[in-house]
């Protein structure tokens, strides 16, 4: 794990842009991104559009979504769309939704999908976020996604949100080459303190193969010793 902390919430979209802008644009082979909700990766979108080099070699697709239609406001698909994927060259992958489909249909069809972009290869880079009560991607403290260990992309029952979500879970999360933790604020301290002392969803997401870089900025960082 790697901890890079910050001055502020838009020093830290600059870095992450940065490193990523870099990995495409020095990448001469096609390239997995798994993009996140939220306000601080969308930050980080939105300086993502500064970077025009190789992203007709990248797929990018979505670690979690809310079940609710494409061009629904809450939408984590329609945010990456308007903040970056209608900037660039990339090909983007969204679970299918609709009326007639349950959402663990969408999530086994959407597996299947990722399964074939990742055959014999790893994600190369996956952006998640962090929420004050510790989850990441749609991976909720105890939820059921929690706990498993074999499906790649679940349907998860959030009923505190009274929602169904759309999740990538630990196999393919920990699979990636590169996962950088995005997170922002005082709000999101005690929730990084406890992440790094493994205690929530997010601060599991080292128990694999991935390379763990958190981005912080002052404020989240203000109850680490």
């Amino acid at each position: 794990m790697e901890v890079h902390v910050h001055n502020s919430p838009g020093a830290v979209a600059r870095a992450a842009s940065v490193r990523i802008g870099t990995l495409i644009a020095d990448s001469d082979q096609r390239l997995s991104l798994g993009l996140a909700g939220g306000s601080t990766p969308k930050a980080t979108y939105r300086a993502l559009c500064d970077w025009d080099e190789g992203w007709d070699r990248v797929d990018a697709w979505l670690s979690d979504e809310r079940w609710v239609p494409h061009d629904d406001e809450l939408s984590n698909g329609r945010m990456a769309m308007e903040t970056l994927l209608n900037h660039v060259d990339a090909t983007f992958h969204r679970p299918q939704w609709g009326s007639d489909i349950e959402p663990s249909d969408s999530a086994a069809m959407y597996e299947t999908l990722l399964r074939e972009i990742h055959y014999e290869k790893r994600p190369d880079v996956i952006i998640l976020g962090m929420g004050a009560d510790g989850h990441t991607a749609s991976l909720f403290p105890e939820t059921d996604a929690i706990g498993e260990t074999e499906h790649w992309f679940v349907s998860n029952s959030v009923p505190r949100l009274g929602q169904h979500r759309l999740t990538a879970t630990y196999p393919l999360l920990r699979s990636s080459k590169l996962i950088m933790v995005l997170t922002v604020g005082l709000d999101k301290a005690l929730a990084v303190k406890a992440s790094f002392e493994g205690h929530t969803p997010a601060g599991q997401l080292g128990d694999g193969e991935a390379l763990v870089e958190w981005h912080i900025d002052k404020e989240a960082a203000s109850l680490l010793s």
